[in-house]
């Protein structure tokens, strides 16, 4: 079957396809028909197909089966670090974050999305308790001890946090893992050490308090646990991810809605008829109707007739200009209140706004001068701070009140999840992204972050 250029953003979806008409989601035409297709190879009827093998019903020769060409896999990149680049989803070496779809996927934008936010509730859901048992015993008031046993208290926290740990934010600890076996600390490496050593600690305790000196136990024999800090600390985590996400998928969405600036399907005069094709099977050359207050579904010269045509979304323009035949026009501007044919020049990714909505990708991707010495002082500030973390624990060891071992453990854990480098690493790029995309959607183009900046 013939066909022109793919559009740089393909209107066909993993598993879906998006209507720009009406801005939902369908099923993929891959789903809705037969994998195998057949063909005449005389071509007695064009391009028609057959579901089944058999023979032309003009000609009478045997059907031929169709090469399908398979599909180049979606690239991923690292919205931090833009060099990283691999076919598929997955982690950023460097940094740890999940990669994006070079590509914006509104699909899979919204699945990593929806799988965030409901780790999150979860989260949330497991970790208020803890957190209104906690807040009494921070005043000095403790409440829940007079009603529960200590060491059902701790089984109870138990119940709620390994939840949270093992299914919530088990991906954190995965990345923290990647990123020592790299041996590229990042954010989820103090997170990974920090958490998981207050979680090990507080299970070990709970389970084997008499393993412990007894500087760590209270009159009762119990050590204190760390069950609702973890917690807490993951599900603060989770929300950080979910804004993340939440603005990855505005942003693809603002770049999305540049495509509805054109017309899902384009009318091609072909001997002499009219019929509608798929706006990705317009050829250079077709001649196309444009009919009344229809967008004009590629770039190409009127060939007969003449037409008031709003090119606002290009221009800023608001008042329509008149064309006559031999005048351009723009894939995406809005015909007036005549019909006209034209002769398409510039289909697929060579359309004016093709090369709009690719240049704000790239603009989204793009480094500003600054996180240039943001990501060389994110480089070692892990490094500093795990050093800083060991340092902490062995004076308070050293020369800390008693129970100087539990005051030492306490503090340098905090010291590794306080300095998390989330924000140094997040705030440029996120901003750019951000920001590129709601320009987008106002009609300001930025080509490159420096302009930004």
């Amino acid at each position: 079957m013939r066909r022109g250029k793919n559009l740089q953003f393909s209107r066909e979806l993993p598993g879906m396809q998006y209507e720009t008409g009406t801005g939902e989601f369908i099923r993929s035409k891959q789903e809705m028909e037969p994998l195998e297709k057949y063909y005449c190879p005389m071509r007695c009827e064009g391009d028609k197909t057959y579901d089944k093998p058999g023979d032309c019903p003009v000609c009478g020769m045997h059907l031929v089966k169709e090469e399908r060409k398979a599909s180049p896999k979606a690239m991923y990149t690292c919205p931090m670090h833009p060099e990283i680049r691999q076919p598929g989803p997955g982690n950023c070496p460097i940094c740890g974050m999940d990669l994006v779809p070079e590509k914006p996927e509104a699909s899979e934008e919204e699945k990593a999305y929806k799988r965030m936010s409901r780790k999150f509730r979860i989260a949330a859901l497991l970790s208020l308790p803890m957190l209104i048992m906690m807040i009494p015993g921070v005043l000095g008031v403790h409440w829940f001890e007079g009603i529960t046993p200590k060491k059902a208290m701790g089984w109870i926290q138990f119940a709620l946090t390994t939840p949270i740990v093992f299914y919530a934010s088990w991906d954190f600890f995965k990345r923290g893992w990647s990123s020592i076996r790299r041996w590229s600390p990042n954010m989820w490496t103090l997170i990974s050490i920090g958490v998981g050593a207050a979680y090990l600690f507080s299970v070990v305790a709970m389970l084997l308090p008499g393993a412990f000196p007894a500087e760590f136990r209270d009159e009762m024999g119990n050590v204190h646990l760390y069950f609702e800090a973890a917690a807490v600390i993951l599900t603060l985590v989770l929300l950080g991810q979910v804004l993340e996400l939440r603005a990855h998928s505005r942003t693809s969405s603002a770049i999305r809605s540049l495509l509805n600036l054109v017309p899902p399907v384009a009318r091609v005069i072909r001997n002499g008829r009219e019929e509608e094709i798929p706006l990705e099977e317009v050829q250079v050359g077709d001649r196309l109707r444009v009919r009344p207050g229809e967008k004009i579904p590629v770039d190409g010269v009127i060939s007969d007739g003449h037409a008031v045509i709003d090119e606002s979304m290009i221009t800023g323009e608001p008042i329509p200009v008149d064309k006559s035949k031999n005048d351009r026009v723009t894939g995406g501007t809005i015909n007036g209140k005549t019909s006209f044919e034209m002769r398409a020049e510039k289909v697929g990714s060579d359309t004016l706004l093709s090369q709009i909505i690719e240049m704000v990708n790239k603009a989204s991707r793009s480094r500003a001068p600054i996180q240039r010495l943001v990501d060389v002082v994110a480089k070692y500030f892990v490094q500093i701070v795990i050093g800083i973390a060991v340092m902490t624990f062995a004076v308070w060891a050293i020369w800390g009140p008693e129970p100087a071992y539990v005051y030492a453990f306490v503090n340098a854990v905090s010291v590794l999840i306080i300095a998390c480098p989330c924000a140094l690493g997040l705030a440029t790029p996120m901003s750019i992204m951000v920001g590129t995309g709601r320009g987008a959607q106002s009609g300001v183009l930025v080509k490159d972050a420096r302009a930004i900046e």
